[in-house]
């Protein structure tokens, strides 16, 4: 039963631990009479330092050791870094070894978003605490939900030499590179994770939607001819148009007082990024075989609902089963695992889409090649304003909401963005303080 706010009531929401999301934190919203008057996503898990011991090391080391920044997107940390220090090292990679490192990608993809999906977000949709209990009522669900994850990570481990923290990544490309034998090999498991995708898409576009579309300023990358992953430039629906070296003369990172993660802003502003900035950017780049699975989920061509956002990452699972399908038809045996690499003085920056959206690098190094500064960031330190006013604009429109229905609609109004707090350095404490 919904309750109506009153002038002098005090209403507090508190809970002890936020699950199904990557990190530690918490949520204090204060809101006097019926006004939000502030919001924070407290971040308390200590900083981790990564830009820091990265100095002083050789550039060889970096996509290793980026990689251990995440156990859930380790691809996308290599693959900005790499794209970085080539810049830097004037080395590009080109041809068989570029689409072999977007096959990558493609598994690190269906990993992440099926397990955002089916583990994280909807339980949220369906009533569950928990995916042990779906399980329990949908046990074929899950199941398929395993195996469409399980053939992620056999890419990933196929490619990266296993699937949690890949070794096989290298500047220049990678240290083996597959037969095309061994690629065919998993063409009947990905045909069917496709299958999974496919249902997958037509299941979550069926679920029932709050109605909630704020006018977000989305940036994702943008290159013609093919859905972002690796490359393009950065774009956005309000006219931002640039090169990834110029990333950082419009976006700015600033320290807040209650979150040991930095925040980003564009132009002062937040913005999102994720696959809805993606789709929304990109949507007339996906094939029209995806698009229409879209349409039929009940998407057009821009999406601003962020509960939606779980029919979107079906939609980019679907996608990233049939990009991998196709490069792997199309795989030719390179020469060499790698370009060569000297090492020598410069500075070069590189973005790709991770999961959860533009993760940025930039290194500078000297002629041994090695790192004398680092900068990272990551996608969910991008969003954490964009969270904050989105929990801003929904408690607001929603105060008459019982105690644990708006409990429940503000972790999910964090969990849409899939926020991998531990990248950004992490939630789980929810505290909704009304005052008179």
């Amino acid at each position: 039963m919904g309750e109506t706010p009153k002038p002098n009531r005090t209403r507090t929401l508190r809970v002890g631990n936020l699950a199904r999301v990557e990190g530690e934190g918490a949520l204090y919203v204060r809101v006097r009479g019926c006004q939000v008057e502030e919001v924070r996503l407290d971040i308390f898990e200590p900083p981790r330092f990564f830009e820091a011991f990265l100095r002083g090391r050789s550039f060889a080391e970096v996509p290793d050791i980026t990689a251990r920044i995440c156990g859930i997107c380790p691809v996308a940390y290599q693959m900005s870094s790499c794209q970085a220090l080539e810049a830097a090292l004037g080395v590009q990679v080109e041809g068989p070894l570029k689409a072999l490192r977007r096959l990558l990608y493609c598994g690190e993809w269906i990993e992440s978003h099926t397990l955002h999906i089916y583990f994280l977000h909807l339980p949220d949709f369906l009533g569950y605490p928990d995916t042990v209990r779906l399980a329990h009522d949908h046990p074929q669900r899950v199941q398929e939900a395993l195996a469409l994850k399980k053939t992620g990570n056999e890419l990933m481990t196929l490619l990266g030499g296993r699937e949690i923290h890949p070794i096989n990544v290298k500047v220049g490309g990678f240290y083996r590179v597959p037969r095309k034998a061994e690629l065919l090999a998993l063409r009947d498991k990905l045909e069917r994770a496709r299958e999974i995708a496919l249902r997958t898409v037509r299941f979550v576009g069926s679920l029932d939607f709050p109605d909630f579309a704020p006018d977000y300023t989305f940036v994702s990358l943008r290159q013609e001819g093919e859905y972002p992953i690796l490359g393009g430039r950065l774009v956005s629906n309000r006219g931002l148009d640039i090169a990834v070296a110029d990333f950082e003369q419009l976006f700015h990172e600033e320290h807040v007082a209650h979150s040991s993660a930095l925040h980003a802003t564009l132009k002062g502003r937040p913005y999102l990024v994720g696959p809805l900035a993606r789709y929304n950017l990109n949507h007339d780049q996906l094939p029209a075989s995806v698009q229409a699975v879209a349409r039929e989920a009940g998407l057009g061509p821009v999406c601003r609902n962020p509960f939606q956002s779980i029919v979107v990452r079906a939609v980019e699972t679907l996608y990233a089963c049939e990009e991998a399908l196709r490069l792997i038809d199309a795989y030719e045996e390179p020469d060499a695992p790698s370009v060569p690499v000297t090492p020598r003085a410069g500075a070069g920056a590189g973005c790709s889409e991770a999961p959860r959206g533009i993760l940025y690098h930039r290194y500078r190094m000297d002629e041994q090649g090695l790192i004398t500064e680092a900068k990272i960031v990551p996608p969910t330190s991008q969003n954490q304003k964009m969270i904050e006013e989105d929990l801003r604009q929904f408690v607001a429109a929603n105060l008459e909401l019982s105690r644990p229905e708006l409990t429940l609609r503000c972790e999910q109004t964090i969990r849409n963005h899939d926020p991998c707090i531990s990248c950004a350095t992490h939630f789980l404490r929810l505290d909704i303080e009304h005052e008179p």
